[in-house]
């Protein structure tokens, strides 16, 4: 258990670090490196891929130690579909929170050594909705984006992590999945499905990030519940083999 809980942390650490280091350096103000001259579209396909290929590396990395969560919504869809203990999500969704403000706080650190850094200014990639939105989308519709973008790539995660899947492109699928869901959320939310990854910059940048990082600890978590019922749905447990079909003797 606790080489579990540091792989969650790890990972969760890892994704905020690079992901919101890429968001942040596209969008924010002082940086804003898309908007000065690559370009809006170019800023939001550079901060998809990075959330997904930084996905993709972990799973394959962690996947084999705890099943590279790194998303406590990922971590209730599997808590529902019957996946993990109950007591052991606990656990791994409070690494998950602890390593998401830790990679948080060490990007502040790098950032902050940046002349054109100011903390409340150009953020840290943090979601928001309203103003905070680059379509100032209201809060009603962020909390509806948030539900949908999480509830397909729960969805995609226990699909690919079934019995049925193979395992071996089960990291390619979700990180693919995570790039396109951020491709359609950035200008829209910026794009949580994570209230890991959500919570720590809100916490570092204050302010609105702050006060509107509820919807996004409570979107993804509706999200998760919706994508577990949808997978019990279209994926029902098999049922147990009859008796008289079973034989004592492997070879009848």
């Amino acid at each position: 258990m606790p080489r579990k809980l540091l792989a969650e942390f790890f990972g969760t650490a890892v994704l905020v670090f690079f992901a919101c280091g890429v968001a942040t350096m596209s969008f924010g103000s002082g940086f804003g490196l898309a908007r000065s001259g690559g370009g809006l579209v170019a800023g939001v396909v550079a901060t998809a891929l990075a959330f997904g290929l930084v996905l993709l590396a972990l799973v394959y990395v962690l996947g084999p130690i705890s099943g590279c969560h790194v998303n406590p919504a990922v971590t209730i869809g599997a808590v529902v579909r019957g996946r993990i203990d109950p007591i052991e999500a606990v656990g791994y969704v409070a690494a998950q929170f602890v390593g998401g403000i830790a990679g948080a706080l060490l990007l502040w650190g790098v950032f902050a050594n940046s002349p054109f850094y100011r903390r409340r200014v150009t953020g840290l990639g943090a979601d928001g909705y309203g103003n905070a939105s680059m379509l100032h989308l209201s809060g009603g519709g962020a909390f509806l984006v948030e539900v949908i973008l999480t509830a397909v790539f729960v969805f995609v995660i226990l699909a690919v992590t079934s019995r049925l899947a193979n395992a071996a492109l089960a990291g390619v699928v979700i990180g693919l999945t995570l790039t396109f869901v951020h491709l359609v959320g950035i200008p829209l939310t910026g794009t949580s499905v994570n209230p890991a990854r959500s919570l720590g910059p809100a916490l570092v940048v204050g302010g609105t990030a702050l006060s509107q990082v509820w919807l996004f600890l409570a979107a993804p978590a509706v999200g998760a519940v919706v994508a577990a019922g949808l997978h019990w749905l279209i994926y029902p447990e098999p049922a147990p083999a009859p008796v008289e079909t079973l034989s004592p003797n492997p070879t009848a």
